[in-house]
């Protein structure tokens, strides 16, 4: 499967990922139809919790590996039109392509700041480039509000929690009673559905509320999504899932799934198992600023990467050519590295000193939004 294909298809199921995750509920029943139990089952009325996700993943054929993907940590509404708060840590260890892959990192969000981790040591997110970020979400919730049939600002979370989680699963059985994090859950077991699931990704990622939110990360998949739909589906040769239902609140606290994904005339096959918990749902979370903090151009220095390049990346204007930079600088391969999260480049970048960079870095220093940010990008031109 090409690259322009692999990232179409992680990219959507990463859409729908972080839209259910972002949602902020309905009983069950250990003994009842699993029909019933599944139309009931939902993400909606999370606040907050501790998120634990695992993915490890088996490929053979020319693109032969195995990788280990492992997120954790604590998250927090701090509102609908606000960004949450959260701490959440990843790793992925593996080996693809011949190549080890030893990557750590983290994310730190707090009302007023933000940090990254890489490699063991965590950068703090400057004021102005944090400011932005947050912008860019405020705007994108006020022009989704705007852009739904109602007006409202949560429309897109409506939209992804009003989804019909029956339409991912096909022979559904009822498993009995499970406790889930100290949580009774219904678990239910059945085929997944990938047609369905594409449809309702699709569905989704149309819906002009949600659209207007994702875009503000970049371009979406959507058109490599649609043309690649049967393909899609018709790779999936094995798939099944457990969902595992809060009996008092009907909210998802678990779900559990393998595939084994066939690539027609590719000679190339995937193996994926996924787990994702939910734990001390609607719980206060404790979410603290990491020690020893250090500025984020140091990173950016270590990974060759240019704030600037990566500034018009998040405005979406650098399109997968400026995600496939950024990306390839984390990983090693811009710098000469070997992939590993703990390494770092003896070649360092800096910033242009040129006079329309100064324009622009004091113009910058006094945006207020993301159209004000965008706005400063064209002295560069």
């Amino acid at each position: 499967m090409s690259r322009k294909r692999t990232f179409a298809i992680l990219a959507a199921f990463a859409v729908l990922a972080a839209v259910l995750s972002a949602c902020g509920g309905g009983g069950g029943g250990s003994s009842e139809d699993p029909q019933k139990v599944i139309e009931n089952a939902t993400f909606e009325g999370i606040e907050s919790g501790d998120v634990n996700l695992t993915m490890n993943v088996k490929a053979e054929g020319e693109h032969a590996g195995n990788l280990k993907i492992d997120l954790h940590g604590p998250f927090q509404s701090t509102g609908l039109k606000s960004l949450p708060e959260l701490a959440l840590e990843a790793t992925a260890k593996g080996e693809a392509d011949g190549e080890k892959i030893d990557f750590e990192g983290g994310l730190t969000v707090l009302g007023d700041r933000a940090y990254v981790g890489f490699g063991g040591k965590n950068y703090e997110v400057d004021p102005t480039t944090f400011g932005f970020i947050k912008s860019s979400f405020e705007e994108a919730e006020q022009q989704g509000a705007k852009e739904s049939a109602g007006g409202e600002a949560t429309a897109c979370q409506k939209a992804a929690t009003s989804m019909n989680l029956e339409e991912f699963v096909d022979n559904l059985e009822n498993e009995g009673g499970e406790e889930v994090e100290g949580v009774k859950t219904t678990k239910l077991s059945g085929d997944l559905e990938p047609k369905g699931a594409v449809d309702a990704i699709i569905r989704l990622m149309e819906t002009p509320a949600c659209s207007s939110q994702l875009e503000a990360a970049g371009p979406l998949p959507l058109d490599e999504l649609k043309e690649l739909k049967s393909e899609i589906t018709g790779a999936v040769k094995k798939a099944h899932a457990d969902i595992y239902v809060g009996e008092d609140d009907h909210i998802v606290r678990k779900v559990a799934a393998d595939l084994t994904v066939e690539p027609k005339g590719t000679g190339e096959k995937v193996e994926i198992e996924f787990e994702l918990t939910l734990g001390a749902v609607n719980e206060k979370q404790t979410i603290k600023a990491p020690a020893n903090a250090q500025p984020l151009e140091k990173l950016f220095g270590q990974l060759g990467v240019n704030p600037l390049e990566l500034l018009g990346m998040l405005q979406g204007g650098g399109g997968t050519e400026g995600l496939d930079g950024f990306l390839e600088g984390v990983t090693g391969e811009a710098v000469g590295g070997s992939r590993s999260g703990g390494g770092s480049s003896s070649e360092e970048i800096e910033l242009p000193s040129t006079g329309k960079s100064k324009e622009f870095s004091e113009c910058l220093s006094e945006a207020k939004s993301a159209s004000d940010v965008q706005e400063c990008a064209t002295l560069m031109e």
